[in-house]
């Protein structure tokens, strides 16, 4: 899989949101960091990771000591047609500390999902994904900052450029409808 997103768009992309936060303060004193502990610990079994997007390993070594990496075959998951080969997995190491300046983006934008409609629109979605603990910002529909919902609009703007991307993003908004998830937009 090719991405068409170059990595100094993606270290640009990782500096923007290291200037941004879903609050002023660290989400994870809420919950005691679970989106990033749980399974750890706990009877669920869940081993929680993240998939990097296509092109997004170009800006980790793949030698991180915190983070432990797979590659997955994207016909064996639920990914759009048009990815085919290798995904990267991650999974960091070191729960609930990693180097925040190196986290994979799906963990920069959480508790925010893009969402298109049905005439194209780009919209930000607070997360709709069925997950394994309660996020307090999800569940007590805390504000998010200004700044950290403009600043996952524009980035998500410009990654949905990649034609792998948008696929992705397409086949996800098409599956929450599909399903007749509640849609939360926040943008």
């Amino acid at each position: 899989m090719k991405s068409t997103i170059r990595k100094r768009t993606y270290e640009a992309i990782y500096r923007l949101l290291d200037q941004v936060s879903p609050v002023d303060y660290d989400c994870g004193t809420l919950c005691g960091a679970i989106c990033c502990t749980c399974g750890e610990n706990d009877e669920t079994d869940q081993e929680l990771g993240i998939y990097l997007l296509p092109g997004e390993e170009k800006v980790l070594t793949q030698k991180e000591n915190w983070l432990h990496w797979t590659q997955e075959r994207a016909e064996d998951f639920d990914f759009p047609e048009s990815w085919t080969g290798k995904v990267s997995f991650v999974k960091c190491k070191t729960p609930p500390t990693c180097p925040r300046e190196k986290r994979p983006l799906q963990c920069r934008f959480f508790p925010l999902e893009p969402h298109l409609t049905e005439d194209g629109s780009l919209r930000l979605i607070l997360s709709a994904a069925t997950l394994p603990y309660a996020c307090p910002l999800i569940i007590e529909q805390i504000a998010l900052n200004p700044a950290f919902i403009q600043a996952t609009y524009t980035v998500w703007t410009h990654l949905l450029q990649d034609p792998l991307i948008f696929d992705l993003v397409e086949m996800d908004s098409e599956n929450r409808e599909a399903d007749d998830l509640p849609l939360r937009f926040v943008r």
